[in-house]
């Protein structure tokens, strides 16, 4: 496909630190995770999508609040504070940016896992 050259004003320790947090979730409830680059617009789009068992519907806004942590059964195995999503959606906003977290849903309309959806401004 076709390269397009996009320049970001952003903090890359900051971004860095974003993006490994929203990966290793992935990584971690879901198996896998599957990351992409695309442009639209004025705005750098990063999508990380897992397999995992996504977040109840009711609960996702939650779980961008600080020291919320999903199922305990699940976080008993994974750890973690509760501070990973809502450092990812304080460092897009720093940015001028947004996160964004939906579940995927297949056939049938079950989930099969969880989309973030991180969107930059372009210089």
């Amino acid at each position: 496909g076709d390269t397009v050259r996009a320049v970001l004003p952003l903090r890359p320790t900051w971004v860095r630190r974003g993006l490994r947090n929203l990966i290793g979730n992935a990584l971690r409830y879901g198996g896998t995770a599957h990351v992409s680059l695309t442009r639209e617009d004025h705005t750098a789009v990063i999508r990380i999508t897992d397999d995992g068992p996504g977040i109840p519907d009711d609960q996702i806004a939650r779980m961008l609040e600080p020291f919320t942590r999903g199922e305990p059964s699940r976080n008993s195995v994974t750890g973690g504070a509760g501070l990973g999503l809502t450092l990812a959606r304080a460092i897009a906003e720093q940015h001028g940016g947004t996160l964004v977290l939906a579940n995927r849903h297949g056939h049938g309309g079950a989930v099969s896992g969880l989309e973030a959806t991180l969107r930059l401004p372009l210089a």
